[in-house]
């Protein structure tokens, strides 16, 4: 062979994938040439080469070359048979055979190593189905722990649940520690026990509790727990055994995400914002849930933050699944098609990115698509229940007269969580979106507070009813006890809406009042700019309403011009 292999190999172990591809074409064409180079070297070459091109992310050139590498790997074992009957036949003929220089009696490469090569670039290349199938190809008792991974991996993505568990497990026995085996069994919800019942029994003879109070030995059955109560929506628990688990590994980066991300989807906006920052601060160039993070932030808002977090992310590695996720929470409501763009994107470069989904079926309702918003909700649904994902199904089947549907969503959502003040508030309005069933939506309200006294949502839910029958003075008493706690601009439009409509003197002052308070804490709320427009020309003896129909007419004369050039066109 005119370039050595082992030239090829040391510039792949370096990392000089594009010397390796270019010194592999001389290979290459080196073996082939000759013909009196064996089927194993060509096969092994050609193997060589093919991990240049997947380096190189030629998936397409790099599958070929490999596939041509299994043709001189089966002429290899076809000949393998031959020399075997003839060792039967023969002992010393195959003796000398054995001992000749020139033979063939093992190959260079492993078939199922390879096929793994090519299932990997179908992967590359989203063909997952026929990954699968090459996968599948690859005998049980030959997988290794990375292929039982991508196995684990394809299976979901195919919804094969109980062959994917399958994969796990069979991880998890080799190796304990593969933390990834153990989110996806907990995902696929199977129990604590189980989980636990694969890694290896080392029991404590002594029987005396650890100084520290906390069993080392221990600490991965409690995050086995802590994803498991994660995955059954028992976010209360989860959040205890993780916070239980940073006590002993202080600092820790992926707890600190873990708790951020299940408390940013139980709404607890605050609190995650102040752990992702935390996170940040620690190590600003972290990806993971920063999809998340850029949601919080968005609500919230934190528009300087958003912005400096966008800056980071597309400059550290624009190609990440969070980062088009979080261009898609940053272009939302300034350009929603580009922005469900991004969050295609993101879905396209991880299908089991559960906020990509959510993200766009918010964008598909923005832009009164309702129909195909249930979709992308249900298709969050599939990867992990989530309150926001049920949320847009309620919204989407309401916008879609789906009162049943909705209602259905609902009851869902709160079999999935029986103790979230939230899913008892999404049956509440439903029953409040029809006048007859506004008194069942406050019975759900009226829990709601009672499970979370500080829920504001709900709170201004139970105020809209409140002033629906005509009892803004109830309204009022109940929105004002949460002045003192809660500094959100939303709880002071809403006072002032109220005020403003109750039209008295005094209380066209107090609806002044919370207007401005509103605008103080957020400067872009648009409801507290037009409701302070509107306020202040009623106060200087204008009237507004009367204002905005001597606009609709002008609309409407514009509108009878148009239609009659239109009919002279014709």
């Amino acid at each position: 062979m005119d370039v050595p292999k082992e030239q090829i190999s040391a510039l792949l172990d370096h990392g000089l994938y594009s010397s390796a591809q270019i010194l592999g074409c001389f290979a290459v064409s080196s073996t082939s040439a000759n013909p009196e180079t064996s089927p194993h070297l060509k096969a092994e070459t050609l193997v060589q080469f093919g991990d240049s091109l997947f380096y190189q992310k030629e998936y397409g050139r790099a599958m070929h070359t490999y596939k041509q590498a299994l043709e001189y790997h089966r002429i290899v074992s076809k000949q393998n048979a031959v020399a075997s009957s003839i060792t039967r036949n023969s002992y010393t003929t195959a003796s000398n055979r054995s001992s000749s220089p020139n033979s063939l009696s093992t190959s260079a490469i492993n078939e199922n190593e390879v096929k793994f090569k090519i299932a990997k670039c179908h992967c590359a290349m989203e063909e997952n189905r026929v990954a699968l199938a090459q996968m599948e190809s690859i005998p049980t008792k030959s997988r290794n722990l990375e292929m039982n991974m991508m196995m684990a991996k394809l299976y979901r993505i195919s919804r094969h649940s109980r062959a994917a568990i399958g994969c796990l497990k069979e991880c998890l026995r080799i190796n304990p520690c593969i933390i990834e085996a153990i989110i996806g069994l907990a995902d696929l919800g199977v129990p604590a026990r189980d989980i636990i019942s694969l890694f290896p029994q080392t029991p404590n003879r002594s029987g005396r509790p650890p100084s520290d109070g906390f069993d080392s030995s221990c600490w991965l059955q409690r995050y086995v727990e802590a994803q498991c109560c994660i995955a059954s929506n028992d976010c209360k628990g989860g959040l205890e055994l993780f916070s239980d688990l940073l006590q002993r590994f202080p600092n820790n980066i992926h707890l600190l995400l873990e708790i951020a991300k299940v408390k940013a989807i139980i709404g607890k906006t605050e609190e995650a914002i102040l752990d992702f920052e935390r996170v940040r601060s620690m190590d600003p160039y972290v990806f993971t849930y920063m999809d998340e993070y850029a949601m919080l932030l968005k609500v919230k808002p934190d528009q300087s933050k958003l912005n400096k977090l966008i800056h980071d992310l597309v400059k550290n590695d624009p190609s990440r699944p969070e980062v088009f996720v979080a261009l898609s929470v940053f272009w939302q409501n300034k350009d929603d098609r580009g922005a469900l763009s991004f969050a295609e994107k993101g879905i396209r470069t991880d299908e089991r990115n559960a906020l990509g989904h959510i993200m766009k079926g918010n964008l598909l309702m923005s832009m009164n698509r309702p129909e195909a918003a249930v979709v992308a909700y249900r298709g969050a649904q599939e990867i992990r229940p989530d309150l926001r994902s049920y949320q847009g199904l309620v919204r989407s089947y309401l916008a879609l007269s789906k009162v049943k549907e909705a209602l259905h969503a609902s009851r869902e959502a709160m079999k999935v969580m029986p103790h979230s003040a939230k899913a008892l508030k999404l049956v509440g309005d439903v029953h409040a979106s029809s006048a007859g069933g506004r008194e069942k939506a406050k019975k759900f309200y009226e829990s709601a507070l009672r499970l979370e006294p500080g829920f504001l949502a709900a709170a201004l839910a139970l105020a809209d009813l409140h002033v629906a029958e005509e009892r803004s003075g109830d309204a009022v008493a109940l929105l004002e006890k949460y002045l003192k706690d809660w500094a959100d601009d939303s709880l002071h439009v809403k006072l002032a809406q109220i005020f403003a409509a109750m039209a008295m003197n005094n209380s066209m002052q107090e609806a002044l009042s919370h207007y401005h308070a509103a605008l103080r804490i957020n400067p872009n709320n648009a409801a507290a700019a037009q409701g302070l427009d509107w306020l202040e020309k009623k106060l200087k003896g204008v009237d507004p309403d009367a204002a905005e129909e001597d606009e609709d007419e002008d609309n409407e004369v514009d509108e009878g011009e148009a239609e009659q050039e239109d009919a002279e066109l014709l």
